[in-house]
């Protein structure tokens, strides 16, 4: 029996899909948002807005603790954690309740429950008063995603943790063992570092950062050697051992075994899809062998009136790309000719320093057959970096040879979050080097970086030497 009608069901309330029902709402759209939880999904409640309160907290510590290099001396700091613990929940409730606030003020309905398929058309959703029996014309599949677990590591929420329970400790850990140097891990482990704690980073593959540009990563283990924080490649853990004050780490690197101690580890080797559960079988909608929901374009599945956004649709496991996928969908649905035609995503690594990419790398870029020319500006050269006490790192511009059109920027330094606004902006507009040159940049700032990165591609730069 159906217990109520709508246009279009959202399953997940992330991201992606709290946007999808906002912007269908927007469209005239009869929506109604379906949250097993916390509207806001991982990203809001115990990713990315907590951890980047969290870290920024951290690295607020650890500029304090540089201060005397400006003739700054600091006495007596000290480090609350269940107040920091408190204002990062503070934050995350202030946000989550906007969310709310968005979703019902453009007319969304908000439903808590666990939903199942039992047609294209239908939907059982489990709440805590019973079942209902929901019929839609259309749906958008946003679940998001979960942490990996890898073998001998299973969670259990105390001495083998995720990122979820990482932050949210009840105090400061002495000891860390982070396996995997991917973001997460090396995220969380400078967190952590800068707090005080002894942090040690276990990756399997052959760098930190895997896939990423080794000229980027190059700075990143710099930066953990300075900071102290030692770190393995290469190196496989096998097994852990419960001790009175923590935990054991087997570690097999270059032929040996190695034991670190620790009062957690923290397993943060990637995410796969949550699409488990939700009975797509019924729907007509599949997956492949790693649990991600095929989509075309217009982010519909094989069944034409269902749709799936974000992580659950496949990489890159972002974010804002779920955001866009989200408003793309509810276009769709709503009759619009839109597509996901996005020319450039940018991903953004709160490391410290923090790391910014967009567009081609330089190899991808060289792969795929292009002739190409690279601006690389250093922060150690610019006077607002200077200014700041924060030079490690650089700026990077990847042009085409011939037609010096922006292929692709990777930054790593200070505040490369924001500056990678800018880059993403003029590969979305098909800029050139000249175009990003040509522009004024208010001086003293960090975006000069930009404009002298890419004039160093071309052989204009006035505060580098042009090679």
């Amino acid at each position: 029996m159906t217990n109520r009608k709508t246009e279009v069901v959202v399953i997940g309330g992330g991201p992606g899909g709290y946007v999808a029902a906002i912007r269908l709402g927007q469209l005239g759209k009869k929506v109604l948002l379906v949250e097993k939880e916390n509207l806001g999904g991982v990203c809001l409640n115990v990713g990315c807005i907590p951890s980047k309160a969290l870290i920024t907290a951290a690295k607020r510590v650890a500029k304090i603790k540089e201060a005397s290099k400006m003739g700054i001396t600091i006495q007596g700091l000290h480090i609350d954690f269940g107040k920091m613990l408190q204002w990062k929940g503070d934050i995350v409730k202030k946000l989550t309740s906007g969310v709310a606030q968005l979703c019902q003020g453009n007319g969304a309905e908000i439903l808590y429950g666990v939903a199942k398929f039992r047609t294209a058309n239908q939907i059982d959703v489990q709440t805590k008063d019973g079942s209902e029996v929901v019929e839609a014309d259309h749906c958008i599949i946003a679940t998001g995603s979960l942490p990996i677990q890898i073998p001998g590591f299973a969670f259990d929420g105390e001495r083998v943790i995720s990122s979820t329970e990482a932050l949210s400790l009840p105090r400061i850990p002495e000891k860390l063992v982070v396996i995997g140097g991917g973001y997460i891990g090396l995220e969380l482990g400078i967190m952590y570092a800068h707090l005080g704690a002894q942090v040690t980073i276990v990756e399997m593959m052959a760098q930190l950062l895997p896939g990423f540009d080794p000229e980027i990563v190059k700075v990143i283990n710099q930066s953990l050697k300075k900071k102290g924080i030692p770190f393995f490649v290469n190196a496989r853990a096998t097994r852990y051992e419960k001790t009175d004050t923590g935990v054991r780490v087997y570690v097999e690197n270059a032929g040996k075994e190695q034991v670190l101690e620790g009062d957690h580890v923290l397993v943060t080797v990637g995410r796969r899809p949550n699409s488990e559960g939700l009975n797509l079988a019924a729907a007509g909608v599949a997956v492949d062998s790693h649990g991600f929901i095929a989509v075309d374009k217009q982010l519909r599945t094989g069944t034409p009136n269902i749709f799936a956004i974000g992580d659950v649709a496949g990489n890159p496991m972002l974010a804002h790309k779920a955001s866009k996928e989200g408003e793309v969908a509810a276009e769709v649905i709503a009759g619009r000719n839109a597509t996901r035609d996005y020319k450039a995503m940018p991903a953004v690594i709160f490391t410290d320093p923090e790391v910014a990419t967009v567009g081609l790398s330089a190899a991808e870029a060289t792969a795929s057959g292009r002739e190409i020319r690279t601006g690389k500006f250093w922060f150690a050269a610019s006077g607002r970096a200077l200014t700041t006490g924060d030079t490690d790192g650089f700026i990077k511009v990847i042009v085409d040879a011939k037609s010096h059109e922006v292929l692709g920027l990777a930054i790593v330094g200070p505040e490369a979050s924001d500056l990678i606004s800018e880059a993403t902006l003029a590969l979305e507009m098909g800029a050139y080097a000249e175009d990003i040159g040509l522009t004024v940049h208010a001086h003293p700032t960090l975006g000069e970086s930009v404009m002298e990165a890419a004039r160093l591609a071309i052989g204009e730069a006035i505060h580098a030497v042009n090679r």
